[in-house]
């Protein structure tokens, strides 16, 4: 594992990084014979795939193949075999991203054998024998952040305290499409324990939203240390993957290069 390394990382404009960055303005572009060229991309709780749009944009602009996961969320075992499933299509190893509830099923995910590597964005990492909830007894999420679950069982963000919660540094009409274009989640998922810590064999990356009012960033710390991960602290909210694609691109874009670097040693 990799001994923890803290970055503090300027955020850009957060308009400009919402609509994401161009070919143009993308980082510099990897070579034919880096040996990590793929990125696996798992998104968490009451959000789908779409959300990586800036990232993948600013990822495939510097060589890489990026798929993403779609994850049903309506069981752990149903996400973890989703992202399974995308890992054994890709060509070659690849660097495994997930945001929030998505840290814990790479986490699951990530002992297949074609991973590389593990990034956290804002994201829980627990430990084999721990469910996702189990995060959350000695920091508890922000008390703007409330999860109202029906009757079925599945659980939705409020939509009132929607934006200061989940998107606070989205435009309104940004945090209104996301509030209203939500999926929910079995909420018996947040009490499955996990049978693999993939980080424990895995180099790891963690980025540390600062601003995050979903999962205290506190918390994001204090998982992001006990993985041995190192760590980017980026300006943004819970989804900064969406606000901040350049920053959050920058981080995979390390872990690649990084991996791939030793493996030629």
């Amino acid at each position: 594992m990799i001994s923890p390394l803290r970055n503090t990382i300027v955020a850009a404009a957060t308009a400009a990084a919402v609509v994401g960055s161009s070919p143009a303005d993308a980082g510099p572009r990897i070579a034919d014979d880096q040996a990590i060229r793929s990125i696996v991309l798992v998104h968490g709780a009451f959000a789908d795939g779409s959300g990586w749009r800036g990232v993948y944009d600013e990822l495939t602009a510097r060589g890489y193949r990026v798929a993403i996961v779609q994850n049903p969320l309506t069981s752990f075992e149903d996400d973890v075999n989703a992202t399974r499933r995308i890992l054994a299509r890709q060509d070659g190893p690849s660097i495994l991203v997930g945001h929030s509830y998505g840290g814990s099923v790479i986490t699951e995910a990530g002992t297949e054998p074609n991973v590389a590597g593990l990034v956290y964005v804002s994201a829980l990492a627990p430990d084999v024998g721990e469910s996702t909830g189990d995060q959350f007894a000695e920091i508890p999420a922000p008390k703007v952040f409330v999860i109202e679950p029906g009757a079925d069982g599945f659980g939705f963000v409020n939509r009132k305290l929607f934006k200061v919660g989940f998107a606070g540094d989205t435009s309104d009409p940004d945090a209104a499409f996301l509030r209203d274009s939500q999926v929910p989640i079995n909420m018996a998922i947040f009490g499955t324990r996990l049978t693999q810590a993939a980080w424990r064999n895995k180099p790891s990356w963690a980025v540390v939203a600062t601003e995050d009012r979903a999962i205290d960033p506190r918390l994001l710390r204090q998982q992001a240390e006990r993985i041995g991960a190192e760590i980017a602290e980026v300006e943004g909210s819970h989804v900064v993957f969406l606000t901040q694609p350049i920053a959050v691109a920058d981080i995979i874009d390390r872990a690649a290069r990084t991996v791939s670097q030793a493996a030629t040693r």
